[in-house]
């Protein structure tokens, strides 16, 4: 049973090999982009249309990063578990928490650019009516 899983694995990593090699030899031998490349719109419209979505999803992330530390994701948490493993003595997962505490604080001001910048597009499909040019 192990050959046939390993000659079937070679035969689908040489069909797809085969595709791609076909596919994108072609493509790059003409130098013209394919028309499925090539943009329809720089996807005003459909930004505008999502703005609300993603300003509920910036919302939930930033309350979720800032909560107490009873809740799962949060960064005072996070920084309770960091400090339970150095007073345990575990260096190796206090570093390794502490790495993940660091990414953790600096998803704060990231969120918060994209908060206001996400602002700026609202204000911007308000005065476009919803990117209709």
């Amino acid at each position: 049973m192990d050959v046939r899983r390993k000659r079937r694995t070679l035969l689908v990593g040489l069909a797809a090999t085969a595709l791609l090699a076909t596919g994108t030899g072609v493509a790059a031998a003409d130098g013209t982009p394919s028309p499925a490349a090539t943009p329809a719109g720089d996807g005003a419209k459909a930004l505008c249309k999502r703005a609300p979505k993603i300003d509920r999803r910036i919302d939930r992330a930033l309350k979720r990063l800032n909560a107490g530390a009873d809740r799962r994701g949060s960064i005072a948490r996070l920084q309770k578990r960091v400090d339970d493993a150095k007073t345990a003595g575990q260096s190796e997962v206090a570093t390794y928490l502490q790495d993940r505490l660091t990414f953790r604080k600096s998803l704060v001001p990231t969120l918060q650019k994209r908060q206001s910048d996400l602002a700026d597009v609202r204000t911007w499909c308000r005065d476009d009516k919803a990117g209709a040019s």
